[in-house]
């Protein structure tokens, strides 16, 4: 047993009047604790649940990154003139009522020539959704064996990386049973939409649910003296897919705002986006519709995809406004672009 890891324990779980927050510090080390497997594991659910139970803090979130970024893996830009690359953080507990589109989205971005980096793992509680990886090996793009070098050289030759936590955070991957244990999402879940392995100059796109998390995000970037774009979706299951059927709202960085972001409001039928998102149903049926849509075809997810497509194309800067955006995104799928770049970046995988 850990006397250290002990007594951070005892500091958030003792109680509704007398619990208390971390210190930046001292959250860093309960994360590298963890990690490291130093803590017990009656230790670590005891956190993981107390955690949960009082909520996470600015600072926490802060130091809990920071553990992340001295033991995680790390992406590099080649050069520093290297262009800002799309971070996305997705709940890595995935989908579960509604289609997830975001491969989609990824590779309409680096057809426009957006770099993009993902991140997750395998199946994962509590949601048990499918997850980033199974949907990218369905396309035929199977990031799940390559080395973390491997994923340098396919961000440098076709802008596209997937960090993969069994193969590149093996630490951080073995937390994901005490998930299951606890029967709750723990803070570690927070912590991975607002992560990132990049190394470079980046904007970063995170979905959230309740809007207290949104605020989190924000004043966690400040502690941590990030002044990187970012874009924040409260979309579809906590995801950073943009919601049809309905107002999607989103915080997004802007030099113009008094603030530093502003709070968008999209509605979809403004734009002549007229649909409702497609039920999740069987994976296969996903990847048919996914694949049918890349191939030129007709297919449920076209206009999830350009709404969704288009506009991190203009949150990006690669179009001057949302409509063009839209423009865009239609224009890449139906030449064939799209699928010209899926091939590319499957060619590009040893």
């Amino acid at each position: 047993m850990s006397s250290q890891f002990r007594e951070l324990l005892k500091k958030v779980g003792s109680g509704q009047h007398t619990k208390e927050d971390l210190t930046r510090t001292e959250a860093a080390m309960a994360t590298k604790m963890m990690l490291l497997g130093e803590a017990t594991a009656a230790q670590i659910g005891a956190f993981m649940i107390a955690h949960r139970i009082k909520r996470i803090a600015p600072q926490e979130l802060a130091g809990m990154l920071d553990a992340y970024d001295e033991l995680g893996p790390k992406l590099y830009p080649e050069n520093e003139q290297e262009k800002t690359v799309m971070v996305f953080g997705i709940p890595y507990d995935g989908r579960s009522r509604t289609a997830p589109i975001s491969p989609l989205t990824a590779l309409i971005l680096t057809c426009a020539g957006v770099g993009v980096i993902m991140h997750g793992g395998d199946t994962m509680p509590t949601k048990y959704g499918v997850p980033l990886i199974q949907l990218w090996q369905g396309l035929g793009l199977d990031f799940a064996q390559l080395s973390l070098e491997q994923v340098q050289e396919l961000l440098k030759n076709s802008g596209l990386g997937f960090v993969y936590l069994p193969k590149h955070f093996p630490n951080a991957d073995g937390l994901t049973p005490y998930r299951d244990q606890i029967g709750k999402r723990p803070p570690l879940a927070t912590l991975e939409l607002i992560w990132s392995p990049y190394q470079g100059k980046m904007h970063l796109v995170t979905g959230y649910v309740h809007p207290p998390t949104e605020v989190l995000f924000r004043e966690t970037l400040k502690l941590r003296e990030l002044t990187i774009p970012f874009t924040f979706v409260k979309g579809l299951e906590g995801s950073c897919d943009l919601r049809l059927s309905q107002t999607t709202i989103v915080a997004a960085s802007s030099v113009n705002a008094p603030n530093g972001f502003e709070y968008l409001k999209l509605h979809p039928h403004e734009y002549g986006i007229d649909d409702k998102e497609m039920p999740l149903g069987s994976i296969s049926e996903l990847l048919s519709q996914m694949e049918a849509l890349i191939e030129g075809k007709p297919s449920r997810l076209e206009q999830a995809a350009v709404w969704n497509g288009g506009f991190y194309l203009w949150r990006y800067g690669v179009c001057a406004d949302l409509s063009i955006g839209l423009e865009t995104a239609r224009e890449l799928l139906s030449s064939g672009k799209v699928a010209k770049k899926r091939e590319e970046i499957r060619a590009a995988i040893p």
